[in-house]
């Protein structure tokens, strides 16, 4: 059993000794807080699911939001008059679009097997807009999460605001196995001791015996600890999610546990005679097999945990876009940021390779791609009957593996959302003001970030373009334009600045530092 978790924790399990600190923050990186700083003239997407809306001036006094200012009419001269005053600084914001700054609910910082320090990692998320993460296991260490998430808090580093979460494993604390109610407890106790923010449930698989996990969640709930979990097929035959979820079980991500708590015709997964969980292959390839065995759309075992998940206020972090290579490996393998902004390092980790997470390309097949594309199909359709019933869905990337890049895949998990069905403000909704519910709701509290608006947190997107239109212009490399004056493609999009706690940064010149250090990597490798 122990090698079998060591596999589950494999590539996001190293000490603080081997990564890196993220470095200081230079005095170039960022600009303020300021004393009054003014956007002026702005399209709006506040985050709630309201409709864009400007010409808006938006007041920030250090690192709040102190008024959201409608000034006017579109294509109508705006009247000074109507105008707040006094500012420090402003920015034209005519041709921009503002919306609250992004939250990751599953983002892990790096890993020493993927050689990704906690600088490349934390630029590329800001650059993309990114600026709370739900870190989901602190696999670089407990200590060295809780190093840096205070180091952010005090904006001492360029990096978003990070909440950890501590993975269910021997290797996260001295205390030994997590294999009775007893120690269930004890763990939660000891996470709350620390300071983190809650408990990431992966394993081990004794953990997910009822009496266990119930006590783990009990104990988590009274302590006001957030709890997550990747419910993976050596704990579902015990405890599936709509079970954990009525232990008190806040939230999830991927699906696993989902479909098994949807079955009508069995109580385990249909696998093959000659499977094997340490296989990658045996274990992706049948996991894309997986929806299709749960009850159908629409029926009544399907409508029944829907309605469940939703009266006990579930969350659902799906992160769509860690599976997409599944469904099709060319298009993820060959996605156009490699190039510039995968460090050679994390290339290779994702190459096919026994022993490594999530690397499992042994013998792909049109097949295994044609299961998956059904699988996201039926997947998709859950997530959006959920929303639209009332449950919560919110994103995230878990990136640095199966050739998803921090950032960029955040990005697409966006777009994943609206493929789904979501309309692209309930996506936006999804990826802020949802997602900071989630993350402060286990406290009692409400969130002061995740929303445009008077009293919370200056953190902020800036695009040029209108993201509501096209979800592809946040992405770094922008989105590809006709201009019809010159008749000439080009590029467009990209975000122009990141605001977080205040503080404005030059979006493209975090991406442009990503650039170099890829590029020095590999200028060494070649020396």
């Amino acid at each position: 059993m122990k090698h079998v978790l060591a596999l589950l924790l494999f590539a996001v399990t190293a000490s603080a000794q081997q990564v890196p600190f993220a470095p200081d923050r230079r005095p170039d990186e960022g600009e303020g807080p300021f004393q009054r700083l003014i956007i002026r003239g702005a399209t709006v997407v506040d985050g709630t699911g309201a409709p864009p809306v400007g010409p808006v001036d938006i007041v920030i006094e250090g690192n709040r939001i102190r008024e959201v200012r409608s000034v006017g009419f579109p294509k109508v001269p705006i009247k000074a008059e109507a105008r707040p005053k006094d500012a420090t600084r402003e920015i034209d914001g005519t041709n921009l679009w503002v919306l609250p700054g992004f939250v990751d609910l599953h983002g892990h910082s790096g890993g020493a097997e993927q050689g990704t320090p906690a600088e490349y990692v934390f630029k590329l998320w800001m650059a993309h807009g990114v600026t709370s993460v739900r870190e989901p296991g602190c696999g670089n260490g407990t200590d060295w999460c809780l190093h840096e998430r205070d180091r952010s808090a005090k904006n001492q580093i360029v990096a978003p605001r990070l909440f950890p979460y501590i993975f269910t494993s021997e290797r996260s604390w001295d205390g030994g196995p997590i294999d009775t109610p007893e120690q269930a407890r004890k763990f939660a106790q000891w996470v709350s001791k620390k300071g983190a923010d809650g408990v990431k449930i992966l394993g081990p698989a004794p953990l997910f015996a009822p009496d266990t996990l119930a006590a783990l969640l009990d104990e988590a709930n009274k302590l006001h600890l957030g709890s997550t979990t990747h419910l993976a097929q050596l704990g579902v035959a015990q405890t599936n999610i709509i079970q954990a979820a009525r232990m008190g079980l806040r939230g999830m991500e991927h699906w696993y546990g989902l479909p098994e708590s949807l079955f009508t015709e069995r109580t385990v997964q249909d696998y093959p005679r000659d499977y094997n969980y340490n296989d990658e292959q045996d274990r992706f390839g049948e996991a894309g097999r997986l929806w299709k065995q749960a009850a159908a759309p629409d029926s009544e075992k399907w409508n029944a945990v829907i309605d469940e998940l939703i009266r006990l206020h579930f969350n659902i972090d799906p992160t769509l876009n860690i599976y997409e290579a599944s469904r099709d490996l060319m298009r993820t393998m060959r996605a156009e940021w490699h190039d510039k902004y995968t460090l050679p390092s994390l290339w290779r980790f994702y190459q096919p390779s026994r022993s490594a997470h999530g690397s499992y390309w042994f013998n792909w097949t049109t097949a295994d791609e044609v299961e998956w594309k059904n699988n996201y199909r039926i997947w998709m359709r859950f997530l959006n009957d959920y929303k639209n019933r009332g449950g919560h869905v919110t994103t995230g990337s878990d990136s640095g593996f199966i050739f998803q890049l921090y950032g960029f895949a955040y990005i697409r998990e966006l777009e994943l959302l609206q493929e789904a069905g979501f309309h692209p403000l309930e996506v936006i909704r999804s990826a802020t003001m949802w997602g900071a519910e989630a993350i402060t709701a286990p406290k009692g509290t409400k969130p002061d970030f995740g929303i445009v608006k008077a009293g919370d947190l200056a953190d902020l997107v800036l695009v040029d373009q209108n993201p509501i239109a096209n979800l592809k212009v946040l992405y770094g490399t922008g989105w590809i334009h006709v201009n019809d004056t010159t008749g000439a493609a080009e590029r467009v999009g990209g975000i122009k600045y990141v605001m977080k706690d205040g503080i404005l940064y030059d979006a493209k010149k975090l991406l442009h530092d990503v650039e170099v250090m890829v590029q020095e990597a590999k200028a060494k490798e070649k020396r």
